[in-house]
């Protein structure tokens, strides 16, 4: 093995879905993974190597995991995507960093154009600058393309037709750096718009929306790619109208976000899901700037929402995002679904990176991939998080200060 290698043992590596125990992940200095292997074996190839086994990062009975990627979050720690800063969305990286995410989408919410054009644009600068902890994947256009019943905390004075040349432009504000979209399938033009994004590959996501069975199944099969965060802002599932849960939930080719926080929705909905759509399951947080902040009143787009117990909802008792962390999210589906470790902490990188098209580089440990990844102690907290090779969070030496937008 070469010496620009960087070696990383732990007591259990997690390659691709099943448990390697004693491993050692070897990356190169383009953070690339080029070996995973059992450390005797590791042990046995480095004799007579120029490579040293005090080498070797030692996590101890740490597990190493596949970074988390948050596909669906607005804001933490007092910022917000909508800030259209670049402060605010390092600040968010950062944060995310210490909760083992290693990448995130950042999400829009309804409002004037030009702050909608603003966000974007923050984003692509953001993107192109880098950020100092989770990787900035992109972003992702929450509405403005919904419809009024099912409206969420989306302001209807703001809401739009749908138009190709629209549609152009805001790919054109977020340098090219836009991921997804979410609409409601029912809009006047948007098996047209499906066609045109997933043309040009970007995800399609339908939520806020009112549609029929048959309207959500035309726009799956038409090129969309799922249904944002499931049960929440959208027509339910009946006995004689599926709706758009029952759609997203049956259809095989439609990932399926899930907010898990107990709030949003009750855990035994999530095991039906779960039972419905499996590996589909896609764990978001939909967080707002609430997140890891103390109680009070919060600015959401053009909304100014009350947290309470953790919990955001606008003046009429609609929720309005969540406060909701990543990891959170996992060992909540481990304790209700009675899943093992593994399969809940998949849910939160794997199929987020399917989601969004990006598994041949991130959402699990494999040869070839890009080394985003986490160390886990056996009592569930993140000890440290490296984002393409590189270490971008250490729990031995995490500031003083921690970096707040107010």
């Amino acid at each position: 093995m070469g010496s620009d290698l960087r070696h990383y043992r732990a007591a259990r590596v997690l390659v691709s879905t099943q448990w390697l125990d004693d491993g050692v992940v070897s990356v190169d200095n383009q953070g690339t993974i080029v070996a995973i292997a059992p450390f005797s074996s590791f042990l046995a190839n480095s004799l007579g190597s120029t490579e040293r086994h005090s080498e070797v990062t030692d996590l101890g009975e740490q597990y190493l995991l596949p970074g988390l990627i948050d596909s669906h979050v607005h804001g933490a720690v007092g910022c917000d995507v909508m800030d259209a800063s670049h402060e605010s969305l390092n600040a968010m990286s950062v944060f995310f960093a210490s909760l083992g995410v290693t990448g995130f989408v950042a999400t829009t919410v309804t409002g004037p154009v030009k702050a909608i054009q603003e966000a974007l644009t923050q984003v692509g600068k953001s993107r192109q600058h880098g950020v100092e902890g989770a990787e900035l994947l992109g972003a992702y256009l929450e509405g403005p393309y919904f419809t009024e019943k099912n409206r969420g905390a989306h302001p209807t004075e703001w809401f739009r037709e749908l138009s190709v040349n629209e549609l152009d432009s805001w790919i054109s504000y977020a340098d090219n750096q836009l991921l997804t979209v979410a609409l409601a399938p029912e809009k006047a033009g948007a098996i047209k718009a499906i066609k045109y994004l997933h043309s040009q590959g970007i995800k399609v996501m339908l939520g806020h929306s009112d549609a029929s069975f048959d309207q959500v199944q035309q726009a799956l099969n038409a090129g969309a790619n799922g249904i944002v965060h499931c049960y929440n802002g959208m027509r339910g599932l009946h006995h004689r109208d599926p709706g758009v849960v029952g759609a997203g939930l049956c259809h095989p080719h439609s990932y399926v976000e899930m907010i898990a926080d107990g709030h949003h929705v009750h855990p035994t909905a999530i095991d039906i899901a779960h039972r419905c759509c499996g590996e589909r399951l896609t764990l978001i947080t939909d967080a707002m700037r609430a997140t890891n902040m103390p109680d009070g009143q919060y600015q959401l787009g053009e909304y100014l929402v009350n947290v309470n117990d953790g919990i955001a909802t606008t003046d009429n008792g609609g929720l309005a995002g969540s406060t909701l962390t990543l990891p959170k999210a996992v060992f909540n589906l481990m304790q209700w679904l009675n899943l093992p470790l593994e399969q809940a902490w998949l849910r939160a990188s794997l199929t987020p990176a399917q989601s969004l098209g990006l598994d041949s580089r991130y959402g699990s440990l494999e040869i070839g991939k890009q080394a985003s990844m986490v160390a886990l102690h056996p009592n569930q907290t993140i000890s440290n998080t490296w984002v393409n090779g590189n270490l971008v969070f250490d729990a031995d030496h995490v500031c003083s200060q921690e970096a707040v937008c107010i």
